[in-house]
């Protein structure tokens, strides 16, 4: 690529030369990788420990090529389904839970697995079986509020029989939804979500239906709660705001969104550097980074670096809260 070898010649030489131009630098914290996506890395290495090559993965394990390219490079072998996985395989749930089926489909064949399900997203599963109470009397019908195909979701809304669970995808949804009994509902939350467009959503659904139940606090985990206010304080000093994350990773498309909400002209989802197009740079004088939760910290350096092969920067780290959470793993490897 004669274009890319001219490009790198002239920035070497303005390097040499002292003459970059300044590019001021906000990093958000907390950012990248949480406790749940932390954990079920975790699983899948000890797993490989444990057990040997090869342990099957179903689903991505966490929704960052990177670490599943790591992790494929260390032994996973990564599935959509359970058939996939031969007799005598160990398989890993991943991060963003599995249907009631799944496990029961494993126990069938006896197949060794660990659920490396999110420890916030099981509290999401445990609030709809209280929530459906076995079906009986007490039963409330349930209204999710998330995404449509996102693996929690399936996840969620397969803990119960179908037509427990009624999903809600945006506000206009939430105003149309015509439960059977108004009296007798809940709603629970994927965990991933916007903080602004969730509330929102259950402002609409208490104001429809008074006697709705839910958690004191919606179940959008600690960890996106985090990442999109450190979005906002960043965003709005800022002419641009790369967010480092996958396309299919939920958190990461909401920080994106989060920081064109709170004021920044431009924002874009990078997976990584390789992905970035420097022309979105050009005129910016401000530039804040922040990673989805599954995304490594490792990319936000590599990203940094980058530019400062290209610019003399001005690094400023804002952080608007310390995360200092652990997970334990499932008992098999704890």
């Amino acid at each position: 690529m004669p274009d890319q070898m001219q490009s790198d010649t002239l920035v070497s030489g303005l390097a040499a030369a002292g003459s970059l131009p300044r590019l001021k630098l906000l990093l958000a914290g907390p950012r990248g990788f949480c406790a749940g996506v932390d954990r079920a890395i975790r699983v899948v290495e000890e797993a490989l420990k444990r057990y040997g090559a090869p342990v099957y993965v179903r689903h991505e394990i966490v929704h960052n090529r990177t670490v599943v390219e790591e992790l494929e490079a260390k032994g996973a072998v990564f599935v959509e389904e359970l058939d996939e996985v031969p007799a005598d395989g160990h398989v890993v749930f991943s991060a963003h839970g599995v249907p009631k089926s799944v496990p029961a489909e494993a126990e069938r064949r006896n197949l060794l697995y660990l659920d490396a399900t999110c420890p916030l997203v099981s509290k999401v599963h445990r609030e709809a079986e209280r929530h459906f109470a076995g079906g009986g009397p007490e039963a409330r019908h349930i209204l999710m509020i998330g995404h449509a195909g996102h693996p929690e979701v399936v996840g969620t809304m397969g803990q119960l029989p179908p037509g427990a669970v009624t999903l809600i995808n945006d506000s206009e949804e939430a105003r149309r939804v015509q439960p059977a009994d108004p009296a007798r509902l809940a709603f629970i939350t994927q965990t991933t979500l916007s903080v602004d467009d969730t509330a929102e959503i259950v402002d609409i659904l208490r104001e429809r239906f008074p006697l709705i139940e839910g958690p004191k606090r919606e179940d959008i985990c600690y960890a996106t709660t985090n990442r999109q206010e450190a979005v906002k304080a960043i965003a709005p000093g800022c002419d641009l705001v790369i967010v480092i994350g996958s396309p299919n990773s939920s958190n990461s498309q909401r920080l994106r969104e989060v920081a064109e909400r709170s004021g920044v002209p431009r924002a874009v989802l990078v997976p990584r550097l390789r992905d970035l197009d420097w022309s979105v740079l050009e005129g910016v004088s401000t530039v804040g980074i922040t990673a989805g939760a599954s995304a490594p910290e490792a990319l936000v350096q590599e990203m940094v670096a980058a530019l400062g092969q290209r610019y003399t920067l001005d690094i400023e780290e804002r952080t608007v809260k310390l995360e200092d959470v652990i997970f334990k793993l499932p008992a098999p490897l704890g």
